[in-house]
């Protein structure tokens, strides 16, 4: 097999795997005990989702820079798909719509008919609230209300081809990755003028799910600090010099300029998974982060769904009494205030997510009697190894030791529950 590689003195970057050539690779052993939640990634996840809500209620550009969340939530969901393909092959497809669509059909069973009753049109296309390959209607406060429904339009055509991504990418990686944002630099240049919105998406968040590819076979962690660094740091200021130069719609705002976006995006996942920390159990130590990041990775397509929903709502009450959006003390009352209607939201109708996920429902996860301060197995999961390789977690001999708790919390690789 022809090998695509970039190298810097000598050192590949990325290889295509001599082995798993097909789409169905070997599933885990039935010996093998449950694998281990990576909670390095369960927290990047968590901070994703709550710098999304932040973002949202403040409109503060600046943050799409610090944390650009929804490229770093793509790359993570790609690597779980990537799992998932290592151990189920083509049919991961459906085991990732099964645990995408039940929320979004509980939400469309509340909006859908108060967007009929306030005068959207009752016509074929309503039927894509059952499955949105194109973004579904809405009518005049639905579509701000319910804009986020893009993230899972994008998510479900991700989920389409991974099969054929996936098979692409462990023959060519380097080609495969690049091709997503060729395409969006021919957008952005002219070369390819008015494209559908699906295919900007593509272009525009295909590379961070490819990324996600690159994670869970091993690439990233095997770069050496020489080589990560220097590109890193060459995206970032590629894509800050083209903000800068070719600014978007939105000023600075990334989300207004698709190609600054994407480069910046690229340099920051290289970093933050490239350098994934070998040893997590720093997250658990403190009893009250560790159960937030597992309920907002639990109930994380809960909030982000209906997050929206409640700045909306909330953006006109909090100016009547005077708390206006435009200064801080607005600012923290409004983030306050969608934070709590989420947690009634995540009461009411988060359990669809268990139920979606096999799991037994849960109130408020990671709060009740079995919630543990140490990371919970995941059932569907692979570890990462070196590339190509599915690694595994065996039992172990319990050695009394006062590290042994710690010790349990070492985690062996890329895992990942509800990549949203």
């Amino acid at each position: 097999m022809r090998k695509f590689t970039f190298s810097s003195g000598g050192l590949a970057l990325f290889r295509s795997p001599a082995e798993g050539r097909g789409l169905c690779f070997p599933p885990l052993t039935g010996n093998s005990s449950k694998l281990m939640r990576n909670r390095y990634l369960d927290l990047l996840r968590a901070l994703a989702v709550v710098r999304v809500v932040v973002y949202h209620v403040t409109g503060w550009a600046a943050m799409t820079l610090v944390f650009p969340a929804m490229s770093v939530m793509f790359a993570l969901a790609g690597s779980l798909m990537a799992a998932s393909l290592h151990r189920f092959g083509t049919a991961a497809v459906g085991r990732r719509l099964r645990r995408l669509l039940p929320s979004l059909w509980m939400l469309a069973a509340i909006f859908v008919p108060a967007m009929l009753l306030t005068g959207l049109p009752l016509t074929p296309k309503v039927l894509l609230w059952l499955f949105p390959v194109s973004d579904p209607p809405a009518n005049h406060w639905g579509a701000l209300a319910l804009s986020p429904i893009w993230y899972l339009r994008n998510y479900l055509w991700f989920v389409l081809v991974s099969p054929l991504a996936w098979w692409l990418f462990r023959r060519a990686p380097l080609p495969t990755l690049l091709v997503p944002y060729a395409l969006t630099a021919a957008i952005e240049l002219g070369l390819y003028p008015n494209p559908p919105m699906v295919v900007q998406q593509f272009g525009l968040y295909l590379g961070a799910w490819m990324l996600g590819f690159a994670h869970q076979e091993g690439m990233l962690r095997r770069l050496a600090n020489r080589v990560l660094w220097p590109t890193a740091i060459a995206l970032v200021a590629l894509g800050g010099w083209w903000n800068l130069t070719q600014p978007g719609t939105k000023g600075l705002d990334l989300n207004g300029n698709p190609l600054a976006n994407a480069l910046w995006s690229a340099g920051v996942i290289l970093v933050v998974l490239g350098r994934e920390p070998a040893k997590t159990a720093w997250i658990d130590r403190n009893a009250l982060v560790s159960r937030l990041v597992t309920l907002i990775n639990r109930r994380a397509l809960t909030v982000y769904l209906w997050h929206m929903a409640f700045v909306v709502a909330l953006t006109p009450l909090v100016d009547v009494v005077g708390w206006s959006h435009q200064n801080l003390l607005g600012l923290a009352i409004r983030v306050v205030l969608v934070f709590a209607l989420l947690g009634v939201v995540i009461m009411l109708v988060g359990w669809v997510e268990d139920i979606a996920a096999r799991r037994r429902p849960e109130l408020i996860p990671g709060f009740g009697r079995r919630a543990a301060s140490a990371p919970e197995a995941a059932a569907e999961q692979p570890a990462s190894g070196s590339a190509g390789q599915v690694g595994t977690v065996r039992k172990q001999p319990v050695v009394p030791t006062p590290r042994s708790a710690e010790n349990e919390r070492v985690q062996a690789g890329s895992v990942d529950s509800n990549a949203r």
